[in-house]
Protein backbone atom coordinates (compact mmCIF):
# COMPACT_ATOMS: atom_id res chain seq x y z
CA UNK A 1 0.00 0.00 0.00
CA UNK A 2 1.23 3.49 -0.83
CA UNK A 3 0.52 4.81 2.66
CA UNK A 4 2.40 1.91 4.23
CA UNK A 5 5.39 2.57 1.97
CA UNK A 6 5.44 6.24 2.98
CA UNK A 7 5.25 5.31 6.65
CA UNK A 8 8.23 2.97 6.29
CA UNK A 9 10.28 5.62 4.51
CA UNK A 10 9.35 8.18 7.13
CA UNK A 11 10.81 5.88 9.77
CA UNK A 12 14.04 5.73 7.80
CA UNK A 13 14.23 9.47 7.22
CA UNK A 14 13.17 10.64 10.64
CA UNK A 15 15.44 11.45 13.56
CA UNK A 16 18.78 9.70 14.00
CA UNK A 17 18.20 6.65 11.80
CA UNK A 18 20.44 7.72 8.92
CA UNK A 19 23.08 9.13 11.25
CA UNK A 20 23.16 5.82 13.14
CA UNK A 21 23.48 3.86 9.88
CA UNK A 22 26.43 6.00 8.80
CA UNK A 23 28.03 5.82 12.25
CA UNK A 24 27.75 2.03 12.33
CA UNK A 25 29.17 1.56 8.83
CA UNK A 26 31.98 4.01 9.68
CA UNK A 27 33.31 1.57 12.31
CA UNK A 28 34.61 -0.64 9.47
CA UNK A 29 38.34 -1.34 9.26
CA UNK A 30 38.72 0.78 6.10
CA UNK A 31 36.74 2.87 3.63
CA UNK A 32 36.38 0.11 1.03
CA UNK A 33 34.83 -2.21 3.62
CA UNK A 34 32.51 0.56 4.80
CA UNK A 35 31.34 1.16 1.23
CA UNK A 36 30.81 -2.55 0.64
CA UNK A 37 28.73 -2.83 3.80
CA UNK A 38 26.61 0.07 2.60
CA UNK A 39 26.28 -1.65 -0.77
CA UNK A 40 25.06 -4.87 0.86
CA UNK A 41 22.24 -2.97 2.55
CA UNK A 42 21.37 -1.14 -0.67
CA UNK A 43 21.10 -4.45 -2.51
CA UNK A 44 19.03 -6.15 0.19
CA UNK A 45 17.09 -2.96 1.09
CA UNK A 46 17.52 -3.94 4.74
CA UNK A 47 18.99 -1.50 7.24
CA UNK A 48 20.06 -1.72 10.87
CA UNK A 49 19.94 1.30 13.12
CA UNK A 50 20.25 1.42 16.89
CA UNK A 51 19.68 -2.32 17.22
CA UNK A 52 16.49 -2.21 15.14
CA UNK A 53 16.08 -3.43 11.58
CA UNK A 54 14.17 -1.64 8.85
CA UNK A 55 13.45 -3.95 5.92
CA UNK A 56 12.32 -2.17 2.76
CA UNK A 57 12.78 -5.19 0.50
CA UNK A 58 9.10 -5.99 0.06
CA UNK A 59 8.28 -2.35 -0.63
CA UNK A 60 10.98 -2.02 -3.28
CA UNK A 61 10.16 -5.33 -5.00
CA UNK A 62 6.47 -4.55 -5.20
CA UNK A 63 6.69 -0.97 -6.46
CA UNK A 64 9.63 -1.64 -8.76
CA UNK A 65 7.71 -4.53 -10.28
CA UNK A 66 4.59 -2.44 -10.82
CA UNK A 67 6.60 0.40 -12.31
CA UNK A 68 8.53 -1.89 -14.66
CA UNK A 69 5.19 -3.25 -15.83
CA UNK A 70 4.26 0.35 -16.68
CA UNK A 71 7.44 0.63 -18.76
CA UNK A 72 9.82 2.48 -16.41
CA UNK A 73 13.09 1.40 -14.81
CA UNK A 74 13.40 4.04 -12.10
CA UNK A 75 16.10 2.32 -10.06
CA UNK A 76 18.21 0.93 -12.90
CA UNK A 77 20.03 2.59 -15.77
CA UNK A 78 20.33 1.38 -19.35
CA UNK A 79 23.67 0.03 -20.57
CA UNK A 80 23.87 1.20 -24.18
CA UNK A 81 26.93 -0.93 -24.93
CA UNK A 82 25.51 -4.20 -23.55
CA UNK A 83 22.04 -3.17 -24.80
CA UNK A 84 20.29 -4.10 -21.56
CA UNK A 85 19.21 -2.74 -18.19
CA UNK A 86 22.02 -2.74 -15.62
CA UNK A 87 21.82 -5.43 -12.96
CA UNK A 88 22.68 -3.11 -10.07
CA UNK A 89 20.70 -0.03 -9.13
CA UNK A 90 21.96 3.44 -9.98
CA UNK A 91 23.07 4.20 -6.38
CA UNK A 92 25.04 0.93 -6.28
CA UNK A 93 26.65 1.76 -9.64
CA UNK A 94 27.71 5.13 -8.24
CA UNK A 95 28.99 3.48 -5.06
CA UNK A 96 31.19 1.19 -7.17
CA UNK A 97 32.63 4.28 -8.85
CA UNK A 98 33.45 5.74 -5.44
CA UNK A 99 35.25 2.51 -4.51
CA UNK A 100 37.34 2.79 -7.68
CA UNK A 101 38.19 6.43 -7.06
CA UNK A 102 38.42 6.64 -3.27
CA UNK A 103 38.36 3.11 -1.89
CA UNK A 104 41.87 3.40 -0.46
CA UNK A 105 41.23 6.74 1.23
CA UNK A 106 40.39 7.23 4.91
CA UNK A 107 36.80 6.55 5.97
CA UNK A 108 34.72 9.58 5.02
CA UNK A 109 31.32 9.64 6.82
CA UNK A 110 29.96 12.58 4.73
CA UNK A 111 30.45 10.48 1.60
CA UNK A 112 28.59 7.56 3.16
CA UNK A 113 25.77 9.93 4.15
CA UNK A 114 25.46 11.34 0.62
CA UNK A 115 25.31 7.84 -0.88
CA UNK A 116 22.63 6.86 1.63
CA UNK A 117 20.52 9.91 0.75
CA UNK A 118 20.99 9.20 -2.97
CA UNK A 119 19.58 5.71 -2.35
CA UNK A 120 16.54 7.10 -0.55
CA UNK A 121 15.99 9.75 -3.22
CA UNK A 122 15.57 6.93 -5.73
CA UNK A 123 12.99 5.23 -3.53
CA UNK A 124 11.01 8.49 -3.34
CA UNK A 125 11.33 8.83 -7.13
CA UNK A 126 9.97 5.28 -7.46
CA UNK A 127 6.96 6.19 -5.30
CA UNK A 128 6.33 9.35 -7.34
CA UNK A 129 5.07 7.11 -10.17
CA UNK A 130 2.73 5.24 -7.80
CA UNK A 131 0.73 8.21 -6.42
CA UNK A 132 -2.23 7.19 -8.62
CA UNK A 133 -2.41 3.63 -7.26
CA UNK A 134 -4.74 4.37 -4.36
CA UNK A 135 -6.31 7.31 -2.58
CA UNK A 136 -5.99 10.93 -3.69
CA UNK A 137 -3.00 11.42 -6.05
CA UNK A 138 -2.61 15.05 -5.01
CA UNK A 139 -2.49 14.17 -1.33
CA UNK A 140 -0.03 11.38 -2.10
CA UNK A 141 2.21 13.79 -3.99
CA UNK A 142 2.03 16.22 -1.08
CA UNK A 143 3.12 13.40 1.23
CA UNK A 144 6.10 12.71 -1.02
CA UNK A 145 6.89 16.43 -0.94
CA UNK A 146 7.03 16.23 2.83
CA UNK A 147 9.27 13.16 2.74
CA UNK A 148 11.56 14.82 0.19
CA UNK A 149 12.01 17.84 2.44
CA UNK A 150 12.71 15.43 5.31
CA UNK A 151 15.32 13.65 3.18
CA UNK A 152 17.02 16.95 2.39
CA UNK A 153 16.65 18.30 5.93
CA UNK A 154 19.04 18.56 8.89
CA UNK A 155 19.05 14.82 9.66
CA UNK A 156 20.68 13.97 6.34
CA UNK A 157 23.87 14.62 4.39
CA UNK A 158 22.95 18.10 3.20
CA UNK A 159 22.91 16.96 -0.43
CA UNK A 160 19.93 18.30 -2.36
CA UNK A 161 18.31 16.71 -5.39
CA UNK A 162 14.97 18.34 -6.27
CA UNK A 163 12.71 21.15 -5.08
CA UNK A 164 9.51 19.10 -5.05
CA UNK A 165 7.99 15.70 -5.66
CA UNK A 166 6.82 16.77 -9.13
CA UNK A 167 10.49 16.97 -10.11
CA UNK A 168 10.97 13.42 -8.80
CA UNK A 169 8.57 12.31 -11.56
CA UNK A 170 10.91 13.97 -14.05
CA UNK A 171 14.02 12.32 -12.59
CA UNK A 172 12.27 8.93 -12.38
CA UNK A 173 11.37 8.91 -16.08
CA UNK A 174 14.40 10.59 -17.67
CA UNK A 175 16.06 7.32 -18.67
CA UNK A 176 16.33 5.59 -21.99
CA UNK A 177 13.43 3.12 -22.17
CA UNK A 178 13.28 0.60 -24.99
CA UNK A 179 9.44 0.55 -24.74
CA UNK A 180 8.09 4.11 -24.60
CA UNK A 181 4.38 3.31 -24.29
CA UNK A 182 4.41 4.17 -20.59
CA UNK A 183 5.06 7.86 -21.19
CA UNK A 184 1.69 8.52 -22.83
CA UNK A 185 -0.13 6.67 -20.04
CA UNK A 186 1.79 8.60 -17.39
CA UNK A 187 0.99 11.90 -19.11
CA UNK A 188 -2.71 11.05 -19.05
CA UNK A 189 -2.43 10.41 -15.30
CA UNK A 190 -0.48 13.63 -14.76
CA UNK A 191 -3.28 15.64 -16.35
CA UNK A 192 -5.59 14.46 -13.52
CA UNK A 193 -3.50 16.25 -10.87
CA UNK A 194 -4.68 19.57 -9.43
CA UNK A 195 -3.59 22.86 -10.98
CA UNK A 196 -0.76 23.52 -8.51
CA UNK A 197 0.84 20.13 -9.15
CA UNK A 198 0.35 20.37 -12.92
CA UNK A 199 2.19 23.70 -12.88
CA UNK A 200 5.04 22.20 -10.85
CA UNK A 201 5.32 19.35 -13.34
CA UNK A 202 5.17 21.79 -16.25
CA UNK A 203 7.86 24.08 -14.84
CA UNK A 204 10.31 21.22 -14.41
CA UNK A 205 9.52 19.53 -17.70
CA UNK A 206 9.61 22.70 -19.81
CA UNK A 207 13.08 23.57 -18.53
CA UNK A 208 14.36 20.02 -18.73
CA UNK A 209 12.86 19.27 -22.15
CA UNK A 210 14.32 22.53 -23.41
CA UNK A 211 17.82 21.50 -22.37
CA UNK A 212 17.32 17.89 -23.49
CA UNK A 213 16.03 18.75 -26.97
CA UNK A 214 18.58 21.53 -27.48
CA UNK A 215 21.23 18.88 -26.83
CA UNK A 216 19.57 16.55 -29.31
CA UNK A 217 19.23 19.30 -31.92
CA UNK A 218 22.97 20.03 -31.77
CA UNK A 219 24.45 16.59 -31.09
CA UNK A 220 22.07 13.84 -32.15
CA UNK A 221 20.06 15.32 -35.03
CA UNK A 222 22.67 17.56 -36.69
CA UNK A 223 20.38 20.60 -36.35
CA UNK A 224 17.50 18.95 -38.25
CA UNK A 225 14.21 19.68 -36.48
CA UNK A 226 12.21 17.30 -38.69
CA UNK A 227 14.33 14.32 -37.65
CA UNK A 228 14.21 15.52 -34.03
CA UNK A 229 10.40 15.66 -34.07
CA UNK A 230 10.10 12.22 -35.63
CA UNK A 231 12.50 10.69 -33.09
CA UNK A 232 10.91 12.28 -30.00
CA UNK A 233 7.31 11.21 -30.27
CA UNK A 234 7.10 10.84 -26.47
CA UNK A 235 8.87 14.11 -25.59
CA UNK A 236 6.78 16.48 -27.70
CA UNK A 237 3.46 15.58 -25.99
CA UNK A 238 5.04 16.25 -22.58
CA UNK A 239 6.51 19.53 -23.79
CA UNK A 240 3.20 20.50 -25.36
CA UNK A 241 1.37 19.75 -22.10
CA UNK A 242 3.93 21.79 -20.18
CA UNK A 243 3.75 24.80 -22.49
CA UNK A 244 -0.07 24.77 -22.60
CA UNK A 245 -0.26 24.47 -18.81
CA UNK A 246 2.20 27.32 -18.27
CA UNK A 247 0.49 29.48 -20.87
CA UNK A 248 -2.82 29.01 -19.12
CA UNK A 249 -1.26 30.04 -15.83
CA UNK A 250 0.42 33.03 -17.49
CA UNK A 251 -2.96 34.22 -18.79
CA UNK A 252 -4.55 33.73 -15.38
CA UNK A 253 -1.78 35.66 -13.64
CA UNK A 254 -1.84 38.41 -16.29
CA UNK A 255 -5.60 38.83 -15.97
CA UNK A 256 -5.14 39.36 -12.23
CA UNK A 257 -2.30 41.83 -12.80
CA UNK A 258 -0.15 39.71 -10.51
CA UNK A 259 3.60 40.17 -10.64
CA UNK A 260 6.52 38.56 -8.88
CA UNK A 261 8.80 35.56 -9.04
CA UNK A 262 5.95 33.18 -9.84
CA UNK A 263 5.09 35.03 -13.07
CA UNK A 264 8.77 35.38 -13.93
CA UNK A 265 9.34 31.64 -13.50
CA UNK A 266 6.47 30.90 -15.87
CA UNK A 267 7.79 33.27 -18.54
CA UNK A 268 11.29 31.81 -18.27
CA UNK A 269 10.00 28.22 -18.47
CA UNK A 270 7.94 29.02 -21.58
CA UNK A 271 11.06 30.47 -23.22
CA UNK A 272 13.13 27.42 -22.26
CA UNK A 273 10.46 25.05 -23.56
CA UNK A 274 10.20 26.86 -26.88
CA UNK A 275 13.95 27.18 -27.40
CA UNK A 276 14.66 23.83 -29.11
CA UNK A 277 11.91 24.07 -31.72
CA UNK A 278 9.77 27.19 -31.50
CA UNK A 279 8.20 26.70 -34.93
CA UNK A 280 6.63 23.41 -33.83
CA UNK A 281 4.50 25.28 -31.29
CA UNK A 282 3.84 28.69 -32.81
CA UNK A 283 3.77 28.03 -36.55
CA UNK A 284 4.28 24.58 -38.09
CA UNK A 285 1.40 22.12 -37.54
CA UNK A 286 2.55 18.50 -37.44
CA UNK A 287 2.67 16.68 -40.79
CA UNK A 288 0.22 14.09 -39.47
CA UNK A 289 -2.28 14.33 -36.59
CA UNK A 290 -0.66 13.72 -33.21
CA UNK A 291 -1.99 13.21 -29.67
CA UNK A 292 -0.64 16.60 -28.62
CA UNK A 293 -2.11 18.68 -31.46
CA UNK A 294 -5.01 19.95 -29.33
CA UNK A 295 -2.68 21.34 -26.67
CA UNK A 296 -0.23 22.61 -29.30
CA UNK A 297 -3.01 24.51 -31.04
CA UNK A 298 -4.30 25.81 -27.70
CA UNK A 299 -0.86 27.07 -26.77
CA UNK A 300 -0.28 28.57 -30.22
CA UNK A 301 -3.52 30.58 -30.18
CA UNK A 302 -2.91 31.91 -26.67
CA UNK A 303 0.73 32.70 -27.38
CA UNK A 304 -0.18 34.64 -30.51
CA UNK A 305 -2.59 36.72 -28.46
CA UNK A 306 0.14 37.58 -25.92
CA UNK A 307 3.12 37.43 -28.25
CA UNK A 308 4.21 41.06 -28.05
CA UNK A 309 4.33 41.17 -24.26
CA UNK A 310 5.92 37.72 -23.97
CA UNK A 311 8.68 38.42 -26.48
CA UNK A 312 9.45 41.63 -24.60
CA UNK A 313 9.52 39.67 -21.31
CA UNK A 314 11.85 37.07 -22.84
CA UNK A 315 14.53 39.77 -23.27
CA UNK A 316 15.18 39.60 -19.51
CA UNK A 317 16.50 36.07 -20.06
CA UNK A 318 18.91 36.79 -22.90
CA UNK A 319 22.10 34.94 -21.89
CA UNK A 320 25.16 37.03 -21.04
CA UNK A 321 28.79 35.97 -20.54
CA UNK A 322 28.64 37.02 -16.87
CA UNK A 323 25.44 35.40 -15.53
CA UNK A 324 24.24 31.80 -15.42
CA UNK A 325 21.58 30.90 -17.98
CA UNK A 326 19.76 27.55 -18.37
CA UNK A 327 19.67 28.29 -22.11
CA UNK A 328 23.42 27.63 -22.08
CA UNK A 329 22.92 24.25 -20.37
CA UNK A 330 22.49 21.21 -22.65
CA UNK A 331 22.19 17.56 -21.57
CA UNK A 332 20.87 14.19 -22.63
CA UNK A 333 18.89 13.12 -19.53
CA UNK A 334 17.93 14.92 -16.31
CA UNK A 335 18.84 11.96 -14.12
CA UNK A 336 22.40 12.13 -15.49
CA UNK A 337 22.61 15.73 -14.27
CA UNK A 338 21.55 14.65 -10.78
CA UNK A 339 23.98 11.72 -10.91
CA UNK A 340 26.78 14.09 -11.92
CA UNK A 341 26.00 16.41 -9.02
CA UNK A 342 26.12 13.48 -6.61
CA UNK A 343 29.33 12.04 -8.06
CA UNK A 344 31.10 15.38 -7.71
CA UNK A 345 29.85 15.73 -4.13
CA UNK A 346 31.15 12.22 -3.37
CA UNK A 347 34.58 12.85 -4.87
CA UNK A 348 35.10 16.08 -2.98
CA UNK A 349 33.34 14.87 0.20
CA UNK A 350 31.03 17.87 0.37
CA UNK A 351 27.36 18.12 -0.69
CA UNK A 352 25.98 20.49 -3.28
CA UNK A 353 23.20 22.75 -1.97
CA UNK A 354 21.78 23.16 -5.46
CA UNK A 355 18.99 21.05 -6.97
CA UNK A 356 18.18 20.06 -10.53
CA UNK A 357 15.54 22.81 -10.46
CA UNK A 358 18.21 25.41 -9.67
CA UNK A 359 20.02 24.53 -12.90
CA UNK A 360 16.82 25.00 -14.95
CA UNK A 361 16.41 28.68 -14.05
CA UNK A 362 18.38 31.91 -14.00
CA UNK A 363 16.63 33.11 -10.84
CA UNK A 364 17.57 34.39 -8.33
CA UNK A 365 20.01 36.74 -9.99
CA UNK A 366 22.35 37.30 -7.06
CA UNK A 367 26.06 36.92 -7.72
CA UNK A 368 26.60 34.00 -5.33
CA UNK A 369 23.87 31.89 -6.96
CA UNK A 370 25.20 32.59 -10.43
CA UNK A 371 28.74 31.66 -9.45
CA UNK A 372 27.62 28.44 -7.77
CA UNK A 373 25.46 27.31 -10.70
CA UNK A 374 28.07 28.20 -13.29
CA UNK A 375 30.68 26.34 -11.26
CA UNK A 376 28.47 23.26 -11.00
CA UNK A 377 27.44 23.32 -14.68
CA UNK A 378 31.06 23.71 -15.79
CA UNK A 379 32.15 20.92 -13.42
CA UNK A 380 29.51 18.58 -14.84
CA UNK A 381 30.68 19.39 -18.35
CA UNK A 382 34.23 18.51 -17.30
CA UNK A 383 33.12 15.03 -16.21
CA UNK A 384 31.11 14.61 -19.41
CA UNK A 385 34.10 15.56 -21.53
CA UNK A 386 36.27 13.06 -19.66
CA UNK A 387 33.66 10.33 -20.30
CA UNK A 388 32.16 11.10 -23.74
CA UNK A 389 29.48 9.06 -25.49
CA UNK A 390 29.61 8.07 -29.14
CA UNK A 391 26.91 9.97 -31.04
CA UNK A 392 26.69 9.90 -34.84
CA UNK A 393 30.09 8.25 -34.85
CA UNK A 394 31.73 11.00 -32.81
CA UNK A 395 32.71 11.11 -29.12
CA UNK A 396 30.70 13.86 -27.46
CA UNK A 397 30.03 15.03 -23.88
CA UNK A 398 26.40 14.54 -22.85
CA UNK A 399 26.36 17.56 -20.51
CA UNK A 400 27.49 20.94 -21.87
CA UNK A 401 27.53 24.46 -20.49
CA UNK A 402 28.26 26.89 -23.33
CA UNK A 403 27.23 30.57 -22.96
CA UNK A 404 27.89 31.30 -26.63
CA UNK A 405 25.57 28.44 -27.64
CA UNK A 406 23.00 29.79 -25.17
CA UNK A 407 23.10 33.22 -26.78
CA UNK A 408 22.74 31.62 -30.20
CA UNK A 409 19.76 29.52 -29.05
CA UNK A 410 18.08 32.62 -27.63
CA UNK A 411 18.53 34.62 -30.83
CA UNK A 412 17.29 31.78 -33.06
CA UNK A 413 14.23 31.31 -30.83
CA UNK A 414 13.25 34.97 -30.92
CA UNK A 415 13.78 35.12 -34.69
CA UNK A 416 11.46 32.15 -35.15
CA UNK A 417 8.84 33.71 -32.87
CA UNK A 418 8.92 36.96 -34.85
CA UNK A 419 8.60 35.35 -38.30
Amino acid sequence: MFAEACALLERALDGNVRREIVAEVSTSKDFRTALLRLRDSMRSNAWKSGGAELNLGRLVRKFDGLTRADGFHVLHDWDGIADRVNEDTIPVDVLHYVIEQRGEAAIDPPVLAILLDYYFMHLLALLSLRVWDEGDPDRNLDELDRLLQQLQGPDGSGQRFADNAATLILIATSHYEIDEAGYDKLLAKTKTLNAAHRIEVALGHAGSMGSHLRFGFEATYARDTVIMRDDNVTDYPWLSFSLATLMGEYVRVSDQDTEGTGAEAIVEAILNGLSPDARAFVRDPPRTPTPFETERAEFCASFRHHQTELVAAFECYRPTPQAYSPLSFFFNFSHNVVKGMVVDALLRGRPWRLTLNDLLTAAPRDEASDDSRQTLATTLMGYARANPHRIRGKLMPVIVYDPSAGRRAFSITLNKLKE
